[in-house]
C-alpha cells in the first residue's frame, strides 16, 4: 500500500487545496500560491507518481483511488481547487467527501473530458478528441519529453508573452523530476475514461468554473453545457486566455478567485 502523500502548505485562513493538471505538478502553482496565502492557508499537493510523490505510486491508477490519497493526506475540510485533470480529482473528492469539502473550484476542466457524438455524428458534447488522446498515447511510447514539451505549448498559449510563460511553466515544473511514462500513461487514461457528469449535477455545494476562451483542450461550448448540469454554480471566462489561465493572466486569475473566496466566506 502507497505512503501517504507529501502534501506543502503556507499562510493561514481557508484552507485551500490546489491540484495540478497532467504532465506537470504542483510546482506550477507557486506564484500563485504565494499570493493566495497571504489570506489562505494554502495546500499543494502532488498527484501519485509525481513531484514530490513521484516514488509515491499507486498499483490501482483509479480516480477514487488518487482522491481517496489526496483526502487522507489533507486530513482537513478544505476548499478543493483543481486544473484540467486536477479538477476531475477534485470533482470526484466534493461528491465522495461531502463533509471534508467546503467548496469546489475547476480550472480549464470538464466532468467529461472526451467529444461525445450522437448517432446523427453530430456532436453532443464538446471535448478532446478522441484521436487526439490517441496520439498523446503513441507519443509518449516513443519519446515521453517531447510529448510533455508538446503540452506545455499548448499551456502558454492566449497569453502575449508565449515565450516568457512557456520558460516560467517549465522553470516551475522542472524542479521535480519528470513522472514515469507509465505514471504518464496511466493519468493520462484517466481524460479518457472518466465521466462525472451525472455526478457533478448532484453537487450542492459552492462551485466556481473558471475558464479560458482560446482553450484548444477545453472549448467555451463546455461552460455553457455544466451550466445546465450545475445551474446553482458560478463561472468565468478569461476572454484572452488558454489553458492555463493563471500563468498567462496571473494578476486577473488572482483577482477573480480571491473575490469569489472572500465572498462565500462564510459558507465555507
Amino acid at each position: 500500500m502507497a505512503e501517504t502523500l507529501q502534501i506543502t502548505s503556507q499562510g493561514q485562513g481557508i484552507p485551500l487545496v490546489l491540484i495540478h493538471g497532467w504532465g506537470l505538478n504542483s510546482g506550477v502553482w507557486q506564484p500563485l500560491a504565494e499570493k493566495l496565502s497571504t489570506f489562505c492557508k494554502v495546500i499543494t499537493v502532488d498527484l501519485p507518481g509525481y513531484g514530490l510523490n513521484i516514488d509515491n505510486n499507486l498499483d490501482d491508477y483509479s480516480l477514487v483511488n488518487i482522491s481517496d490519497k489526496i483526502v487522507e493526506a489533507i486530513n482537513e475540510p478544505a476548499v478543493y481547487l483543481g486544473w484540467s485533470l486536477g479538477g476531475l480529482v477534485a470533482t470526484d473528492i466534493a461528491q465522495r467527501y461531502q463533509d471534508d469539502t467546503l467548496a469546489l473550484i475547476t480550472v480549464a476542466s470538464s466532468p467529461c473530458f472526451v467529444e461525445q457524438s450522437s448517432t446523427t455524428e453530430q456532436t453532443t458534447w464538446f471535448g478532446i478528441k478522441p484521436l487526439l488522446l490517441n496520439a498523446f498515447h503513441h507519443q509518449l511510447a516513443k519519446d515521453t519529453k517531447k510529448t510533455i514539451d508538446g503540452f506545455l505549448k499548448i499551456q502558454a498559449m492566449g497569453s502575449p508573452h508565449v515565450r516568457k510563460n512557456l520558460k516560467e511553466i517549465k522553470d516551475l515544473i522542472f524542479q521535480y523530476d519528470m513522472p514515469s511514462r507509465q505514471t504518464l500513461d496511466d493519468s493520462l487514461a484517466l481524460l479518457e475514461e472518466v465521466d462525472l457528469r451525472e455526478e457533478l449535477s448532484l453537487l450542492t455545494l459552492p462551485f466556481l468554473r473558471l475558464y479560458g476562451r482560446l482553450d484548444s483542450l477545453i472549448p467555451k461550448n463546455v461552460a455553457t453545457f455544466v451550466d445546465q448540469l450545475t445551474p446553482s454554480s458560478e463561472s468565468y471566462i478569461f476572454p484572452h486566455a488558454s489553458h492555463a489561465p493563471f500563468i498567462s493572466h496571473p494578476d486577473d486569475f488572482f483577482e477573480v478567485l480571491k473575490t469569489w473566496l472572500l465572498s462565500n466566506q462564510k459558507s465555507l
